[in-house]
């Protein structure tokens, strides 16, 4: 029998797309789908001229798939409408009239909107310090008492206000590198700083999403951690290596497989990402203290030796080593704070849903990245066939994304087949981090091939 615990509850804006997709629609759907559609028109007429036949289809679909996503989870709507016509508004005061091309990117710096509001460098700043006070609001919630927490609503108003402004500087940045020089402009997917900016908002909107569907706030501050790690990572880069000026893509990323590889990819990540958190958070919930201790603990410790093991047994170049060093920091500060979440289990846990929610959602993050990190492995192998004239080269890159595919399919097939569930499953999606961590950053850290024009 299933008891009223175990049920999970649909929220109402889940409930409608169930039932069908035309069905229940009110004038706000109707308005959607207009400018939707209205929107992609004007893009098509006025934007044609620079699109090949590629970028016209992919317009052409993303209509449609947005509509429907829309409908489906009406949050999205206004997501939609808010980050669409704010960057539409930086365009224009970039542009300064309609009629005019080739804008001056130096208004950037002279328009009060632009330069503290929706350039895409201050969009991504904003993006970053949202981030940042929707991860402590999260935190704040978990030591609240009472059933509603008003803290955990404020961050996740917060998180939506990040995801807006990241959405905003993307599409700004994607306008900004078409006005550069003809040769220059791409879809803002090409580096670690774009490609970040990326999995913030990506891994925040799945949360969301997720939020919602099993009407639970209190996981906001676990997943929030591993999205302001991103965050912090991003900043740091942007600072070090000026990473927010836009370049020429590289002859290997000229091509239209880039713009449906990496994000396709990014789903994944994203994914992992949350299940990771979710994991982390049953296993707080679950594992005996000294149990969390010794593996929460023992996992950085075991990455700090592999970086010593590097730094002291490998050839390495003086800025790797000093790159090596300030990782076993960090792995150090890792342990230091997961010890911390260990003495302080009770409170960081009293809130959080009863553990079928997290182990289905955990299921549900992994089963949706696997799919599209299979989509993107085999789009990537279509490009390198295009790019280097080979689909697979066992290059460290792409030895390392089937390391992680083979890691999650085994995931799912030990859950789909053996029943695996409880801690042994966390356990195995909380290491998948690592896996996938390493594979996304550590590769282009230590490692050099094909792929080495995204290196640190």
């Amino acid at each position: 029998m299933t008891t009223v615990a175990n049920k999970v509850s649909t929220p109402p804006s889940i409930a409608l797309g169930r039932r069908g997709l035309l069905v229940t629609r009110n004038a706000w759907d109707w308005l959607f789908a207009a400018l939707t559609l209205l929107g992609c028109a004007y893009a098509a007429w006025r934007y044609h001229a620079s699109m090949d036949g590629y970028e016209l289809a992919i317009l052409f679909a993303s209509a449609p798939a947005l509509l429907a996503l829309g409908w489906a989870w009406r949050p999205l709507q206004v997501l939609t409408l808010v980050s669409g016509g704010a960057a539409l508004l930086a365009i224009q005061l970039y542009l300064g009239q309609v009629d005019s091309f080739g804008a001056d990117l130096a208004a950037g710096e002279q328009r009060f909107l632009l330069k503290y509001l929706l350039s895409s460098q201050s969009a991504i700043l904003w993006m970053s310090v949202l981030t940042f006070l929707s991860t402590l609001f999260y935190w704040l919630g978990l030591f609240q008492k009472g059933q509603h927490s008003s803290a955990e609503s404020m961050g996740s108003r917060l998180a939506w206000a990040a995801v807006a402004m990241a959405l905003i500087g993307t599409l700004v940045r994607w306008f900004e590198s078409h006005q550069i020089a003809p040769d220059i402009g791409h879809i803002p997917v090409s580096n670690l700083y774009e490609v970040f900016v990326m999995f913030t908002w990506m891994t925040t909107l799945f949360y969301l999403y997720y939020e919602e569907r099993f009407a639970t706030r209190a996981l906001g501050a676990y997943v929030m951690l591993v999205v302001s790690a991103a965050v912090a990572f991003l900043l740091w880069y942007t600072v070090a290596r000026d990473a927010h000026e836009i370049q020429p893509l590289v002859p290997a990323l000229q091509s239209w497989w880039m713009k449906i590889h990496v994000p396709a990819n990014f789903v994944g990540y994203g994914c992992f990402a949350l299940a990771s958190m979710v994991a982390l958070a049953y296993l707080l919930k679950t594992a005996s203290p000294r149990a969390l201790l010794i593996g929460l603990v023992a996992v950085p410790t075991a990455l700090v030796l592999v970086l010593l093991v590097f730094r002291f047994g490998v050839e390495l170049s003086a800025e790797t080593r000093t790159g090596l060093e300030a990782w076993a920091r960090k792995m150090g500060g890792v342990a230091l704070f997961l010890g911390m979440a260990v003495a302080l289990r009770k409170p960081l846990t009293a809130r959080l849903p009863e553990l079928l929610r997290l182990d289905e959602l955990m299921y549900k993050a992994i089963a949706l990245g696997f799919a599209f990190f299979t989509i993107a492995t085999i789009l990537g192998a279509f490009w390198a066939a295009e790019a280097w004239g080979g689909y697979w080269s066992w290059d460290p890159k792409e030895t390392w994304a089937l390391i992680v595919w083979l890691n999650y399919a085994a995931w799912l097939h030990m859950r789909l087949l053996k029943g695996l569930r409880g801690a042994v499953s966390a356990w195995w999606a909380l290491i998948g981090l690592l896996i996938t961590t390493f594979a996304f950053l550590g590769v282009n850290m230590f490692l050099s091939g094909l792929h080495s024009y995204g290196t640190l």
